[in-house]
């Protein structure tokens, strides 16, 4: 059901969520898709709007550095990211900022 639906809704999420914005809350998870696991990596605006949705297998820096990559060529770059600390995260910022994207940061 799921990968039934998921190219409709990602278009749709697209469609609505072309503009710019302040503030993205960042995480993955992990769900089961027909007994195996995958990882969901998500961003959300400060409305509460699903901004993009990212399904991968693996759970490392390159699965989150192209979503990041992603989010930065549709949305551009955002005053405020704030994340769940993952290390593939985190990683990931710092190969984007190593080209040249995301130079603003501030650690808390």
């Amino acid at each position: 059901l799921v990968q039934e639906y998921s190219k409709i809704l990602y278009h749709l999420w697209k469609k609505k969520n072309k503009q710019s914005f302040y503030s993205w809350k960042m995480d993955e998870t992990y769900i089961k898709i027909k007994g195996r696991w995958h990882y969901l990596y998500r961003a959300i605006d400060a409305d509460a709007l699903t901004l993009d949705i990212w399904l991968r297998k693996k759970r490392d820096t390159q699965a989150a550095y192209a979503f990041l990559k992603r989010l930065y060529k549709q949305f551009c770059e955002p005053r405020v990211i704030v994340t769940d600390k993952a290390p593939s995260i985190g990683s990931a910022f710092k190969k984007l900022q190593h080209n040249g994207l995301y130079v603003k940061t501030e650690h808390r």
